[in-house]
């Protein structure tokens, strides 16, 4: 939880931002360390669960992600996803299906296995989580959700432009050699 930038009097635009983005890092530095103790308790690598975890995010959106897209998400060879993968599949956590859209492609989703799994040690979170929530009003819950979605569509953008000036070659002029004899 973040501090209060003020001394009592209400936090101006600037100070609400800037407790929202402390308060994202928060999240997702907490966030990471559950992911951490979920990977240690079902010995799962660390890019195991980050690849679970983006399954599940887009199964919950309903667009399931095929493996093209999960090495893209994860920044990851294709030798290296085939190979998170089929151990995932092994492991009874995913499985491919075939994309009814596109018969060439496959889609990955959670194995049942792999779902019990997930919700035996998030179940818990759930249930702190509804308690913290339940003084809130739905008003309070909705607005949140929108900021949450600003969050994320904010986030999307930013990766997006790191990723395109990643990618594009530099049109900066080369440097003129300097003379140190």
């Amino acid at each position: 939880m973040t501090k209060r930038l003020t001394n009592g009097a209400p936090p101006n635009r600037p100070e609400l931002e800037q407790l929202m983005s402390a308060d994202m890092r928060a999240v997702t530095a907490q966030s990471d360390r559950i992911g951490r103790h979920f990977a240690r308790q079902n010995d799962v690598s660390g890019n195991d669960f980050h690849a679970l975890l983006h399954v599940m995010v887009a199964e919950t959106a309903g667009t399931p992600l095929t493996m093209a897209q999960l090495r893209q998400r994860m920044d990851v060879s294709p030798a290296a996803i085939t190979y998170l993968v089929d151990r995932m599949i092994d492991a009874g956590h995913l499985r491919r299906e075939s994309d009814p859209s596109d018969r060439r492609k496959a889609l990955l989703r959670y194995e049942e296995s792999g779902m019990k799994l997930a919700h035996g040690f998030f179940t818990p979170l759930g249930a702190h989580l509804r308690a913290e929530l339940a003084d809130l009003p739905d008003r309070d819950l909705l607005a949140a959700h929108r900021v949450f979605a600003a969050m994320i569509t904010s986030m999307a953008k930013f990766e997006a432009e790191i990723g395109l000036y990643q990618s594009k070659p530099s049109t900066a002029p080369a440097a003129a050699p300097t003379d140190v004899s």
